[in-house]
């Protein structure tokens, strides 16, 4: 244990934007990461946004400590995502903020960032370079080639080639890359000669939180009406990389079938394309809900009898949904909507998890779907069991945590 107290102590700097008790995925892992460092004596300080990623109506305190975890937030760094040039002010005013905090807080021994804003780590790079500290980097996704693939900018394009220069200098500098799946280390290994110090850590489930709970005493399934019904549920980010559109297809091909429930839980940018199917198609079998307080996770979670999981079919080693280690906490099979091969599809080749459809394929997920409601509960739940039990023996998150942080100090070199 570090004594906290000693002249030599130095102060672990954390830059997120989004932190606890935020809901996106990013800052709640950030958040595991940090409490379990300043658990091993590491004096740990986190500088994240004072309001909600999603929400920024809802405000956090200024200044908190949390579970050991010196947190700050700062004024004027996010201002939601009602559209790009509001995210990119936001974006902005944290990474100054950031760069001139990092810049001159005494006593910094190492630098911890991801990918929330998209560039922070520029800003950590240059404080490390220019006061000689190390950092470590926790890619949740890779840009530009999530941009490019989405077809928001160029490739070879002025602004592709200058994104690519700045993520070679943060991907240079750092003395560690965390990278959630091996498509994703090849992807950064063929930039340069970072093999070395790249590590596949995929993130952990919040088991602590998450549990299953009987459908017959879950509120979730009461409140909104669920009792009875056959629940297909997607939990997490809506975003372009994850299209959601061959199961919206379906879900309107089974708009008649009264005992299907189709229920999209969380936000993002493609929240809007589930409303306005809604409301064009008179859906009474889809329902849209915002995201769930972690508290409530093992809930809604649990309310579902299959989990949908997307992965956009370019997006291979560029994004890594996290969502599936949550449904597999919660012990449900997993619909898997996406490319082979991927970090997915080699888990449903070593398990018996859940089911696979491609996108486009509309009449191949209404098969699906209506063999999964065939399919006998006993089942489904030795599906979910193996999912659970698949979490337990490797992806558990004492185990990923206690990994990721054992690596996180002998790359900062944290521990005498």
């Amino acid at each position: 244990m570090i004594n906290k107290n000693s002249p030599s102590a130095g102060i672990l700097l954390i830059f997120s934007q989004t932190f606890a008790p935020d809901p996106a995925a990013v800052g709640q892992h950030i958040t595991d990461a940090a409490i379990a460092m300043a658990k091993r004596g590491h004096l740990v300080r986190v500088y994240a946004s004072s309001r909600g990623y999603e929400d920024p109506t809802r405000q956090y305190p200024l200044k908190e400590n949390m579970q050991g975890v010196d947190v700050r937030r700062l004024r004027l760094s996010s201002f939601g995502k009602k559209n790009l040039l509001i995210r990119i002010i936001g974006t902005a005013s944290f990474l100054i903020q950031c760069f001139f905090i990092g810049l001159f807080t005494p006593k910094v021994k190492g630098i911890l960032f991801s990918t929330s804003p998209p560039m922070i780590g520029f800003a950590a790079a240059c404080i490390g370079l220019l006061r000689r500290v190390p950092i470590a980097y926790w890619a949740m996704d890779l840009n530009p080639d999530q941009l490019i693939m989405m077809g928001k900018i160029k490739d070879h394009s002025f602004r592709a080639r200058m994104l690519e220069r700045v993520n070679r200098f943060i991907l240079g500098r750092s003395a560690a890359i965390f990278v959630l799946d091996r498509f994703m280390a090849d992807r950064l290994a063929k930039r340069g000669d970072y093999a070395k110090k790249i590590h596949i850590d995929p993130p952990w489930p919040h088991e602590h939180v998450i549990e299953p709970v009987p459908p017959q005493n879950n509120p979730f399934r009461i409140e909104h009406g669920l009792r009875g019904k056959f629940v297909i549920m997607y939990s997490g980010n809506h975003s372009p990389a994850n299209p959601l559109d061959t199961v919206l297809h379906a879900a309107i091909a089974l708009k008649n079938d009264t005992d299907l429930r189709f229920v999209f839980v969380g936000g993002g940018l493609g929240k809007k394309q589930i409303q306005a199917c809604i409301l064009e198609h008179q859906l009474t079998n889809v329902l849209s809900l915002p995201y769930q307080p972690l508290e409530s996770l093992k809930f809604s979670l649990s309310a579902a009898d299959v989990h949908l999981v997307s992965l956009g079919e370019n997006m291979v080693g560029i994004i890594h949904p996290c969502k599936i280690y949550g449904a597999m906490a919660a012990g449900k099979p997993i619909l898997f909507l996406g490319p082979s091969p991927s970090h997915i599809a080699d888990i449903f080749q070593e398990h018996e998890i859940g089911w696979q459809i491609r996108h486009g394929d509309t009449n191949g997920a209404v098969e699906a779907i209506m063999r999964i409601r065939s399919t006998p509960q006993a089942q489904l739940s030795r599906m979910g069991r193996n999912a659970q039990h698949l979490l337990r023996e490797r992806l558990s998150q004492e185990t990923l945590c206690n990994r990721f942080c054992d690596r996180l100090e002998h790359a900062l070199a944290l521990r005498a």
